[in-house]
């Protein structure tokens, strides 16, 4: 049995109302018709005739058309303050804020576990001509969290865009402005994430960050001694043992066991994490486990200026006996220079700065395989320190310049805003390589310590692939 409701009912009643207004109007028609009949055969002349029933079609037309706009006006319901506009609304200035161009947000929230919640919220989206781009669910016990990109109106506020999912059933609503790198789909995303972990282990940190947008990554180092794990699966697993991201203690960080040995934490105190995003983390954190201690095979040959031939590749754990021998020729005031502390702690750097786990380092080597620079691109939480060593007898030969120009590099491939150097304030040298990077500077000088700041250039929504460097630099050979 079909039941009626108050609005159906309404609205059939102004349909039969339409049907006996047309047929009156046939009929009113039908005996105008007649009478202008009538006056042609025995009335005034033609022309005045025409005339003057043209002007009774245009009086007829503007009535209609004021008592139309009348009516429409006078049955149109409010739109709820704060609220996006309804259909009617929207169709009469979506295209003025569609022609004013789109904004891209992210936006999670969650939802009941009952049939039509999640299409609620679509339909509270579709009535403000909110497109959705992507949907990602992410369930729970009691829930799901549904994550969304939408492309709005640039005009339509983020207040009013969140107020309408929560009145749709939404609740713990978050939003954030998107940009053209989040329209690569989810798969599309995992997978490039994995290629480039696979590729570098250096990349993982990075991997982590990029895929859980604004958070912090830190990666804790084993104690003395301590072996990584040699199982794989053992990475699965929070630091504390908990088989969940969902039940630990704090729902926004996560800890994994680095395979390389210590512990990697995830901070994001702005969004809990969900068992999804554990899953996702933990399958990357897998295959670089699986896939060892590795460091990429690339290298760039340069030519000095005296033409001699020297090679720049990537270093890691296994340099660490070229790195010592490296230090015993460098002089005191050279190891001084680069570790800004006393020289005998010099070598216990160098376990930590050669772990890729802490950023990426960068080899010089000569034609005979002698190990003369390092240069160290170190991961800070959201800032990044270069640092260069250059044996005393290779000094003042384009080394430093050509080491600082390929770590900015790096860092501007792996989507950093910045790079900064710490030095003495007498070191002039490093002061000159870093201006002749060509890019915006900024100097912080405290206690003799200099800190130097280089901006590096943004990519823009249009084009977000890394945007380019003020020099050319030779490719990988």
């Amino acid at each position: 049995m079909r039941h009626s409701t108050p609005a159906q009912t309404r609205a059939r009643h102004r349909h039969r109302g339409r049907d006996l207004a047309e047929v009156a109007a046939l009929c009113t028609a039908m005996a105008a018709l007649d009478l202008v009949a009538g006056l042609v055969d025995h009335g005034p002349d033609g022309g005045v005739l025409v005339a003057a029933s043209a002007l009774g079609l245009l009086g007829a037309a503007a009535f209609h058309t004021w008592w139309t706009r009348r009516h429409s006006h006078d049955h149109a319901p409010p739109a709820p303050s704060g609220a996006l506009p309804a259909d009617g609304a929207a169709d009469a200035g979506g295209d003025a804020g569609i022609d004013g161009g789109t904004t891209l947000w992210r936006l999670r929230t969650t939802v009941r576990d009952v049939p039509g919640s999640l299409g609620a919220v679509c339909t509270a989206l579709a009535r403000g001509r909110v497109d959705i781009v992507t949907l990602q669910t992410h369930p729970l016990a009691d829930g799901a969290v549904d994550e969304f990109l939408l492309r709005a109106p640039a005009t339509l506020p983020a207040s009013a865009l969140v107020r309408t999912v929560a009145e749709a059933g939404g609740a713990d609503t978050w939003l954030e402005r998107a940009d053209a790198h989040d329209l690569v789909d989810a798969p599309t995303r995992m997978l490039t994430l994995a290629t480039r972990t696979a590729l570098d282990p250096a990349e993982l940190p990075l991997a982590l960050r990029q895929l859980f947008g604004r958070c912090t990554i830190t990666s804790i180092p084993g104690k003395p001694g301590e072996e990584a794990d040699p199982e794989p699966c053992a990475a699965s697993a929070l630091a504390g043992g908990e088989p969940d991201a969902a039940q630990a203690p704090n729902p926004t960080v996560m800890r994994l066991r680095d395979p390389a040995g210590g512990t990697i934490s995830v901070r994001r105190d702005h969004l809990p994490f969900t068992p999804t995003e554990f899953a996702r983390a933990r399958a990357l954190v897998e295959l670089d486990a699986r896939l060892g201690v590795r460091t990429p095979a690339c290298r760039d040959v340069l030519t000095l200026p005296e033409g001699e031939e020297i090679s720049v590749r990537r270093a890691g754990p296994e340099d660490h006996r070229a790195a010592l021998a490296m230090h015993d020729r460098s002089s005191p005031a050279t190891l001084a220079a680069r570790y800004h502390g006393p020289v005998d702690d010099a070598d216990r750097y160098l376990t930590h700065l050669l772990s890729p786990r802490f950023g990426r380092t960068l080899a010089v080597e000569t034609a005979s395989g002698r190990l003369v620079a390092l240069g160290h691109l170190l991961w800070d939480g959201d800032e990044n320190e270069v640092a260069l060593i250059v044996e005393d007898e290779w000094q003042r030969r384009g080394i430093g310049a050509a080491l600082l120009r390929r770590l900015v590099e790096l860092a501007a491939e792996a989507g950093r805003d910045s790079v900064y150097a710490v030095t003495r304030s007498t070191n002039t040298g490093m002061v000159a390589t870093m201006r002749e990077l060509g890019l915006p500077l900024d100097y912080q000088v405290e206690d003799g310590t200099l800190v130097i700041t280089a901006t590096l250039p943004k990519a823009t929504d249009a084009d977000p692939s890394p945007a380019p460097l003020p020099w050319v630099t030779s490719r990988h050979h």
